[in-house]
């Protein structure tokens, strides 16, 4: 029996308690402890908000989403469509911060510039003082040029009113060990803007081509530019990518898959995040063999999510042999209708994906919780497994 089943038996059975520092199926989370590490794949069935918290207490959150995207296309809001998927993603941190002493974002990352990964950060920055943001394209915007979106408008003028009153705003930089700091922790910089990092020191290589030597159809969109790192804390190992993909046009413009190279810079995870939410043009066959993640854990929030290539990949005994789950934050109907072989493996369907590893990485649990409402009422339990 897994651990999860039996910390179910015991829930159901009124076993004995279990130790002080495990949570417990059918009650609230349990805060964050120090020298913890703390990994909240938030689900608001909007977008993506991922929120780190490090093991002495600092923060990192990755992207804050907020889709406009009308159900059924979209999954419901959670907790509920009373307040903006930004409010809840701010309440949320705000709350699972408290234990740190520190209710304040140390840093701020967008993986890129797409509105199911940002535009919830304005509600954010409301919530929570953030001490750094970000981006792939700081300062000028120009690689590529943006459109003039709505979105995108909005974007740059809250960079530069934050520049204006004093915020701090970077430019991500693919290799670096260093910018986004988790003491005790280390995050590495692997891939944007087509640059990636080589696993040597903070050396780097450009896989795009120059942009003034491309056709209009083949300069690389907002996806193919995403900001992917790793996260290490002991032995334990964790990677997110945005929605950066693998896709090269059926090998038309190799250059276009970074996934690949990135998640062979990364090497094996235990715990890896589907880029571009498991849809059909990323986690390509060379990522999920470089990966071997135990736990890949899948941010969705569309009909189309996942896609049902990527998931039989995911759980493919042939591209690496052993066990692994799979855990969406959400499934739409439709979406398990048309692959239910493949959905019915999934160790979770909906909720916040909480990944708690424990004090000096050598172990981690991987935590489901009620997204239904704020109180964080812990649904199922895998672990402890090794790191």
């Amino acid at each position: 029996m897994t651990r999860r089943g039996l910390l179910l038996g015991a829930a159901a059975l009124g076993a004995a308690a279990p130790l002080p520092d495990e949570d417990v199926v059918g009650r609230p989370l349990r805060p964050w402890r120090r020298g913890g590490l703390d990994i909240h794949h938030i689900s608001t069935g909007k977008g993506d908000s991922t929120l780190i918290i490090g093991p002495d207490g600092s923060s990192l959150m990755i992207d804050a989403g907020a889709s406009t995207t009308p159900t059924p296309a979209s999954l419901d809001a959670r907790p509920s469509a009373e307040r903006r998927p930004g409010e809840w993603i701010g309440r949320y941190a705000r709350r699972h911060l408290a234990a740190t002493g520190k209710p304040r974002l140390d840093a701020f990352l967008v993986s890129h510039l797409h509105p199911d990964h940002i535009d919830g950060l304005y509600d954010v920055a409301k919530a929570l003082p953030i001490g750094k943001l970000v981006d792939r394209a700081w300062p000028d915007y120009a690689y590529p040029k943006l459109s003039d979106a709505p979105f995108l408008k909005a974007y740059t003028a809250f960079v530069r009113e934050r520049i204006q009153a004093g915020g701090k705003v970077e430019r991500f930089r693919v290799g670096a060990a260093d910018q986004l700091a988790l003491p005790g922790a280390e995050v590495r910089n692997l891939a944007a803007n087509g640059e990636v990092w080589t696993g040597r020191g903070n050396e780097t290589r450009r896989l795009f081509p120059a942009i003034d030597t491309l056709s209009k159809d083949d300069v690389p969109d907002e996806n193919a530019c995403s900001a992917a790192i790793r996260l290490r804390y002991g032995a334990f190992g964790y990677f997110a990518a945005g929605d950066l993909t693998s896709n090269s046009f059926d090998g038309t413009l190799p250059w276009r898959d970074v996934e690949t190279p990135a998640a062979q810079a990364a090497g094996h995870v235990d715990v890896a995040v589907a880029a571009h939410h498991g849809m059909f043009d990323a986690t390509g066959a060379d990522v999920v063999r470089a990966l071997k993640p135990r736990a890949w854990i899948i941010p969705a929030w569309h009909v189309a999510h996942p896609s049902s290539d990527v998931l039989e990949r995911m759980l493919s005994q042939r591209l690496y042999p052993g066990p692994r789950d799979v855990f969406a934050t959400g499934l739409s109907p439709a979406n398990e209708m048309a692959h239910k072989w493949l959905t019915d493996r999934l160790a979770a369907r909906e909720g916040h994906i909480v990944v708690r590893v424990a004090p000096g990485g050598g172990s981690y649990r991987i935590v489901v919780t009620d997204n239904r409402d704020e109180a964080d009422i812990v649904r199922s339990i895998s672990g402890p497994l090794t790191a």
